[in-house]
């Protein structure tokens, strides 16, 4: 959560893209993810719903217990589905929805964690022209992740938080989403 905070922390109100976030959370509790990163960040936050279209301007979490993809309409769907990387929501499922529906539009970043998720669908995002962005495993709390996703292809960057940060600062919002 703290590399979430870290990167998202230098975006402002205005800021002019579409943000999605998975965090792998215990199932069956109530999530307050959206309520403390609306506390802390400057965008407005909150928390995905189903068949909800996407927003520009607005970081949308996943609720913890169900995966999270976006469907051709450029709206969510919440799934109950079986976990992947025993995770749910996974952020290989993000990613691979996203892809399909964004294309090179898309800038997909992988940040910190202890297993393999997000690995295979983040060289999906760059197979389908969009942005790959990888947390350098130097900086990442727990490396896994990174690695993982280093393993899998070449991204277009590897950087520090701090570098994540700048970079989506700057991103142009006609190019990316």
């Amino acid at each position: 959560m703290e590399a979430l905070l870290q990167v998202f922390a230098g975006l402002p109100a205005g800021y002019p893209l579409t943000l999605a976030c998975v965090l792998h959370l215990p199932e069956g509790r109530e999530s307050l993810l959206a309520d403390l990163f609306a506390r802390r960040l400057a965008v407005r936050v909150r928390e995905a719903r189903d068949k909800e279209s996407l927003a520009p301007g607005t970081l949308y979490v996943a609720p913890p217990g169900y995966h999270l993809s976006i469907e051709r309409d450029a709206s969510f769907s919440l799934s109950r589905e079986e976990p992947l990387h025993f995770s749910r929501p996974s952020i290989d499922i993000l990613f691979e929805s996203a892809a399909d529906c964004y294309g090179e539009r898309l800038v997909g970043v992988l940040l910190t964690g202890a297993n393999e998720d997000g690995a295979r669908g983040l060289a999906y995002i760059q197979q389908q022209g969009g942005l790959s962005v990888v947390q350098d495993p130097h900086d990442a709390q727990v490396p896994t992740m990174p690695e993982a996703a280093l393993a899998t292809h070449r991204p277009d960057h590897i950087l520090p938080l701090r570098g994540i940060r700048d970079l989506l600062a700057r991103l142009d919002p006609t190019h990316a989403e």
